[in-house]
């Protein structure tokens, strides 16, 4: 089978997506506006049209025409929504990220876009049954919405030995720590982690905090650390390979998401339930039909700071529960959302629909 897929080759999930049906013998085809971020495989036919939108419209159409896939697989319903509603192709499956949806619906130009992408689309895949809501609000029928989740490598994001070496790094050594893998933008709320954290450290000082990631607020997040005198315990790691998170989510005691909104489970989230860390995350979205409370992880109200410290507090000074609840929530990943049974599902509408 042949098939072309519109993706930002400068996003791990695309890789990820692209890389598993490469390796299952499809014939891959790849087309990005953006350069990949990372090597693309030598067995993927790979382009870049990094000129504008309307110029790469014209280029794309013209290669599709050319190459003639079985399949055109959008991601993201943005700009690659355009190319592939220009595409000329009939054989279009379309996925939307959620913010997609979200935002473009409150743009008439963009929502015009979208219901014509949508209608055109044989096939729409999402991760999330709020997705699935929204689809429908846009006159999407509902036989052709199908809810598969991204998946997680439970091969890859596994419960390694604490490494003690990444965590020097940051000057840690044995203390207890807690790790966030969101950006540093207005929807992650790092600001609510970071409140929660100067409670946390008048009653138990010996704890550190790991922020993994950047974004426009970092400088704002900083002063805010500094201002709180905590400046000792809270640290602001930078852009981490990727090909570290599982050692360095193994050598975290507790993961945290302060997020106020996901469309499904949040990756990061779900990467550490596959490490069995304890995850304590914002009752946003539908994270409740991930987690069961207490039981495989732990919910808080959004914005609730002292909510979340006392979470922590109970996690902190319970060492059997972090490890309980974190082997519930690997168990919950296997079952839910492993990247394998996720793909084969992917896989088996791609046969169905050629």
């Amino acid at each position: 089978m042949k098939i072309c897929f519109l993706a930002a080759s400068n996003s791990t999930h695309s890789h990820k997506w692209i890389n598993f049906f490469s390796n299952l013998g499809h014939k891959i085809i790849w087309i990005s506006l953006v350069p990949a971020s990372i090597k693309v495989s030598d067995n993927i036919e790979y382009y870049e049209f990094t000129s504008g939108i309307f110029s790469s419209i014209f280029k794309v159409r013209k290669l599709i025409t050319k190459l003639n896939p079985d399949i055109v697989h959008i991601h993201y319903l943005g700009y690659y929504g355009l190319l592939g509603l220009f595409s000329g192709s009939n054989k279009i499956i379309s996925t939307p990220w959620g913010s997609d949806i979200i935002e473009g619906k409150k743009s008439f130009f963009k929502k015009q876009i979208l219901y014509r992408i949508l209608r055109k689309s044989k096939l729409i895949i999402c991760d999330a049954y709020h997705m699935r809501d929204e689809l429908k609000k846009l006159n999407v029928p509902s036989d052709k919405i199908n809810i598969i989740n991204f998946g997680i490598d439970t091969k890859k994001f596994v419960k390694q030995e604490r490494d003690f070496k990444i965590l020097n790094k940051f000057n840690i050594s044995s203390e207890l720590t807690i790790i966030s893998l969101r950006n540093f933008e207005p929807v992650y709320d790092i600001k609510t982690l970071i409140l929660a954290a100067k409670i946390i450290l008048q009653r138990i000082p010996d704890v550190h905090f790991l922020l993994v990631g950047r974004g426009t607020l970092e400088k704002e997040l900083k002063e805010l650390v500094h201002r709180l005198g905590i400046n000792n315990s809270i640290h602001f790691t930078g852009f981490i390979d990727k090909e570290l998170l599982p050692s360095l989510l193994s050598s975290s005691d507790i993961y945290v998401s302060t997020s106020l909104s996901d469309a499904g489970l949040a990756s990061s989230t779900g990467e550490a339930m596959s490490c069995e860390i304890p995850v304590v995350i914002s009752d946003s979205g539908e994270n409740d039909q991930w987690i069961n409370d207490m039981v495989n992880g732990f919910l808080f109200s959004t914005k609730n700071s002292e909510q979340l410290a006392e979470i922590l507090i109970k996690l902190i000074k319970d060492e059997p529960l972090r490890k309980k609840v974190g082997k519930e929530g690997r168990n919950n990943i296997l079952k839910k959302n492993d990247y394998e049974n996720e793909m084969k599902k992917v896989n088996d509408l791609y046969l169905k629909f050629v």
